[in-house]
């Protein structure tokens, strides 16, 4: 008998390739969604990629509400919880995306501790692993460096770091750190499962819809939505994930490399992408007026370097290289006509 799953955020880009990836691993995947509404359109989705659906149910939970945890975790041996508020633009009041991402989390970990499940695998990210720390740093960051909340004010950044805190505390109360893993992803590209382009996608066509008509001096870091979901389906039952955090980051992309790489992908849109870096007073002074780029003010200019050595021995070979993974996210975005 199929081993049962509880894949919390189903619905969402990363969760739907969880998801997929879990269904051909030949686990039976029990899916959270808000509204059960939506359990149609994931069907769907999972049965056009080629997923054998007999395997998956669904069950409503809010990460705002106590109804539902404990029944949900009937039968489940394995937890993923990724299922997290992420915004590109930050809510005036901080609240509404560290109450839900805290709450969230502390729900879903007790709730699967009181079930005794086997192990549990937390989806955070590289937001509570870089910030906070001096611009003048060079030495790499690693799993082992978390974000200083009492430096860092961007809400998501803080949100990420608490409620991964929240997680570790738990696991540690309750003497089972090692039946816990987190995985902490940098910028996620890669192809697109549904028509829903996420917070990534929605970046890439702001790129080739014309709105960056040119490019501040910010890099990210990128890694397939593929690695990532397998490093969550492998950190359920990897010795070496066990107890462990996972920084998943890849290359670094700066905005203009990102819109050289579409421009010679996509030449049709190449009269809509950033031609040119704008210079960090102009951001400044912009910033002055837009809020989002206010909060993107600290990464004018930096460039982190970072250890991924970790999961990438978990998943036995390097990642998939962050140019296909744009490309590739690009190429779905098209093909579905979202622009």
């Amino acid at each position: 008998m199929a081993d049962t799953v509880l894949l919390t955020g189903i619905s969402g880009f990363l969760g739907s390739h969880v998801a997929l990836q879990l269904l051909q691993a030949g686990y039976k995947v029990r899916g959270s969604l808000r509204d059960l509404n939506r359990a149609e359109e994931v069907r769907q989705t999972m049965s056009a990629h080629g997923a054998d659906i007999k395997n998956l149910e669904f069950v409503a939970l809010d990460l705002l509400s106590d109804a539902g945890w404990d029944e949900a975790m009937k039968g489940v041996k394995y937890l993923q919880h990724t299922a997290s508020p992420f915004v590109t633009s930050m809510p005036d009041d901080e609240m509404e995306l560290i109450r839900p991402a805290v709450d969230g989390t502390t729900r879903a970990i007790n709730a699967a501790l009181a079930a005794r499940v086997e192990h549990i695998v937390l989806t955070s990210s590289v937001a509570a692993i870089f910030y906070g720390h001096p611009k003048t740093r060079t030495k790499p960051f690693t799993q082992e460096d978390w974000t200083d909340v009492e430096i860092e004010t961007n809400a998501y950044s803080r949100s990420k770091t608490l409620a991964e805190r929240k997680a570790w505390e738990l696991a540690d109360n309750a003497n089972r750190r090692d039946d816990l893993s987190v995985i902490n992803p940098s910028f996620i590209l890669g192809p697109l499962l549904n028509k829903d382009p996420g917070t990534s996608g929605a970046l890439v066509i702001r790129f080739l819809t014309g709105s960056l008509p040119a490019a501040p001096k910010i890099s990210l870091h990128c890694i397939d939505v593929r690695d990532v979901a397998a490093l969550h389906v492998l950190a359920m039952t990897a010795p070496e994930a066990k107890g462990k955090r996972l920084l998943t980051a890849g290359s670094s992309l700066s905005m203009l490399q990102m819109a050289q790489i579409l421009k010679a992908r996509f030449p049709a849109y190449a009269g809509k992408l950033p031609k040119f870096e704008l210079p960090d007073w102009a951001v400044r002074l912009y910033a002055i007026f837009d809020s989002d780029a206010r909060n993107s003010l600290g990464e004018l200019g930096h460039s982190k370097a970072v250890d991924a050595s970790r999961a990438r021995a978990i998943l036995g070979r390097d990642f998939i290289s962050a140019k296909q993974a744009l490309e590739e996210i690009a190429q779905t975005i098209v093909d579905q006509d979202l622009i």
